[in-house]
């Protein structure tokens, strides 16, 4: 069986798709999404092989969301869309197939057919995704979308990564390779990630690493494995 994430916002649609999936016979349907919120939380968790995914969504759409995900934890994806336009635009964007609304069991069957092929491959997706202008966090139960030139710092704790901006501090459901993979963000410990434009201090530390001082006064650590390399990004 392959393990397949329906994410669209509309109900009656994932339910459409999910009865039409099962009919086949291919797929165990881990998860439906309403959102690409919903979406990356539940790709990092469940870590689905193909994802069908609705391009467009209120906030957030299925191609912005692209860019949210971890490239290591990329699944196969197909669009599904109501627009011819924006189905040529998928094709553009290299995406495994697409689907247009309402989904038939004949065109959905060939897309089965790509699917098992492209798993077959073994081969790892890599779609060409932009990188993000603003990142996803969670406030008071709604989706704070906070610019990435305001950020501050992330910071990976036990209970998940947080995005510190503006003072405050934000719980975001991407992982901090996604955001130093997609956002100006830069790795200076295995926990943090910093604005560069953010930084007022390094302050060395014995035993070879050091210190970060950022300009609103906060503190973060740079480990002695990377330190080298991060003053290379400072030009000294």
């Amino acid at each position: 069986m392959i393990r397949a994430l329906i994410i669209d916002d509309e109900v009656h649609a994932r339910r459409e798709l999910t009865a039409l999936l099962n009919e086949t016979g291919v797929f165990e349907i881990v998860g439906q999404c309403a959102n690409a919120v919903e979406g990356v939380k539940a790709i990092n968790r469940e870590r689905p092989a193909v994802v069908f995914l609705d391009i467009q969504m209120p906030v957030i759409d299925g191609f912005e969301m692209l860019s949210m995900i971890d490239r290591q934890l990329m699944p196969q994806v197909v669009f599904v869309t109501a627009y011819d336009d924006y189905a040529i635009r998928a094709f553009e964007e290299k995406t495994l197939d697409y689907l247009l609304k309402p989904v038939s069991a004949e065109r959905l069957a060939k897309t089965v057919e790509k699917v098992r092929t492209q798993l077959r491959s073994n081969s790892v997706p890599d779609y060409p995704t932009p990188e993000l202008s603003r990142i996803p966090c969670l406030k008071a139960g709604n989706i704070k979308l906070i610019a990435t030139g305001l950020v501050e710092y992330a910071l990976a704790e036990p209970a998940g990564v947080y995005v510190i901006a503006e003072g405050e501090a934000f719980f975001t459901d991407l992982t901090l390779k996604a955001l130093e993979q997609r956002t100006p963000l830069v790795r200076c410990h295995r926990k943090a990630l910093v604005n560069l434009a953010a930084i007022d201090q390094i302050c060395p530390q014995e035993g070879g690493g050091a210190e970060l001082r950022t300009r609103s006064g906060k503190v973060i650590p740079v480990s002695r494995r990377l330190l080298k390399e991060f003053k290379q990004r400072l030009g000294l």
